[in-house]
């Protein structure tokens, strides 16, 4: 938990796959690809395992049909990574872990000038003791990012595009360390003690005020951030009935070296070289909650708790562009702070697993994306906006409240076949005022009031069948809730034939009957689709 944590945490544990092989290839709709290998050995009392992946594809046409001109193609991806995991004992009781991944992502958005390139290099090295007495573990780890993007400034009858920003190089690097040790507290209890640290250096290099392909401007602007945490977390099971967890933490947080540099590409000649004051604060967070089960799989739970984010590097000192839209960074941002409580009820029994939760939130200073300008015209720290299109800055809200139910169910009928379902309601709105004051009271973008779910799963070796019905409400693409996307009913299925214990096919659909899915509108009422139908067949083996 700590900074990040607004939506809660999520414990993961991996999982030894043993002497072990498995690979998988599939082809799809648009020459689309995949593969994915994953091999594990056992090595004396260590473990060793390594996996890649590889997909491309010519990929569809983001723009909605009947809005489309000659700039508008196919937006073709490719991908691909490699992941290497060891494990070796120290002791009968400790072990050390190392992993490693390197990734690649290339694609471009369906026209000339809109290119973009994401890679990375993730490394840890991790001790863990699971002895009988006092339990610990110490982490540290290393991420090495880089990006490269292209935007291009499409003309109104979609015929002709001309590059307006170049971000050829957006280098940043990760580092952390954690330490945490368990006391033996006893059987019905749980008392985990700690500490970390995150630190995030990162800039962007970018060209922009172009003439043709030549760039007039020069524009390199970024920053670091810091964060060292201290918490305690606990848990009590009383009874096995009632269980008690509560934690809280401190962190302390600081935002150092930001800068913003331009410069004149004809002469060398410079137009800013802002240095922004360092700035620090303390955040003191926690959480309480409580189980009570009732019996006859019947439980009740309750839970409160404080969270906050650190503006990312992105949000402090990296403008963007979706289209003619523009966003300007802000190097000003405050922490976002997220305050809220929850109640629901589980119900597990026999053929019936039932799940029920409401929530009320408020995260005070939210980050968003507010407009306050429309091109054509030059704006601060973006550069030029053409006609048509909006210009943006992230600012901090006064805050964003949001309340709402989530169900979900799922009833056996049978040893092989069970249904499932969901449905969320979320009702949101935005506080503000200031700058952002004309966006009081409306709902925050892409943020839409109702998500479900219905599904039907089917399991009898050789055969395995899935169908899901998805349903995304409306929602609004801008801040002043002025283009709407429309609501969308997808379903995708899948069929699975094991042909031997070793080798399965499969047959699978995303978004089977094509329906429309609207990813996002543009200043000027430009729709871009998403997940449009794609039909998938493709072969698993596992020795």
């Amino acid at each position: 938990d700590g900074p990040g944590a607004l939506a809660g945490t999520v414990e993961m544990f991996s999982n030894d796959i043993g002497n072990s092989f498995t690979a998988s290839a599939a082809y799809g709709s648009r020459n689309s690809a995949e593969a994915k290998a994953s091999l594990g050995r056992d090595l004396g009392q260590g473990h060793l395992q390594l996996s890649a992946s590889y997909a491309s594809g010519d990929g569809f046409v983001p723009i909605a049909e009947g809005q489309r001109g000659s700039v508008d193609r196919p937006a073709p991806y490719q991908q691909g990574g490699i992941a290497l995991r060891a494990v070796a004992p120290l002791s009968a009781d400790t072990e050390i872990q190392f992993s490693a991944r390197g990734f690649f992502d290339e694609r471009d958005r369906g026209f000339d000038f809109s290119d973009n390139e994401n890679s990375g290099v993730d490394a840890s090295v991790q001790i863990v003791n699971r002895g009988d007495g006092w339990q610990y573990s110490a982490l540290g780890y290393v991420q090495l990012r880089d990006f490269s993007n292209r935007f291009g400034g499409v003309a109104a009858d979609r015929n002709s595009v001309n590059l307006v920003l170049d971000q050829y190089s957006v280098p940043s690097t990760g580092l952390g360390a954690r330490f945490e040790v368990r006391p033996p507290v006893g059987d019905n209890a749980e008392l985990r003690i700690g500490g970390d640290w995150r630190r995030t250096i990162g800039e962007t290099q970018e060209h922009f005020f172009f003439t043709g392909l030549v760039p007039g401007r020069n524009r390199n602007a970024g920053g670091r951030t810091d964060s060292y945490g201290a918490f305690v977390e606990g848990s009590l099971s009383i009874a096995d009935v009632l269980t008690l967890t509560a934690g809280g933490r401190v962190d302390h947080w600081s935002i150092a070296k930001g800068f913003r540099r331009e410069i004149n590409l004809s002469d060398g000649s410079e137009r800013s070289n802002d240095r922004f004051a360092d700035r620090s604060g303390t955040e003191w967070t926690g959480r309480a909650g409580a189980a009570f089960k009732a019996g006859d799989g019947l439980t009740f739970r309750a839970a409160a708790y404080l969270g906050w984010r650190l503006p990312t590097l992105n949000e402090l000192y990296r403008p963007f562009r979706v289209g003619i839209d523009a966003t300007a960074a802000n190097e000003l941002l405050e922490p976002e702070r997220l305050k809220g409580a929850e109640i629901g009820i589980d119900y597990d029994n026999g053929p019936v697993d039932l799940s029920v939760t409401g929530f009320v939130n408020r995260l005070d200073n939210a980050i968003a994306n507010v407009t306050l300008g429309q091109g054509p015209g030059l704006f601060p720290g973006v550069g030029f906006v053409a006609a048509g299109g909006s210009y943006s800055q992230r600012l901090n809200l006064d805050g964003i409240t949001s309340k709402g139910i989530e169900i979900d169910l799922s009833y056996a009928l049978s040893d092989s076949v069970r249904v499932n379902g969901g449905y969320a309601y979320v009702d949101a709105q935005v506080d503000s005022s200031g700058l952002a004051a004309a966006v009081d009271g409306f709902r925050p973008a892409q943020v839409p009031r109702h998500f479900g779910r219905v599904g039907f799963e089917y399991n009898a070796a050789p055969i395995t069948a899935v169908a899901t019905l998805r349903y995304i409400g409306r929602q609004f693409e801008d801040d002043a809730n002025a283009q709407a996307l429309r609501d969308a009913l997808t379903m995708d299925a899948r069929f699975g034939y094991d042909i031997s214990e070793q080798i399965s096919v499969e047959a699978r659909a995303e978004n089977l009957f094509d329906a429309r899915v609207e990813a996002g509108i543009s200043g000027n009422n430009i729709t871009e689709r998403a997940n449009v139908r794609t039909i998938w067949f493709g072969i698993r083996a596992k020795l």
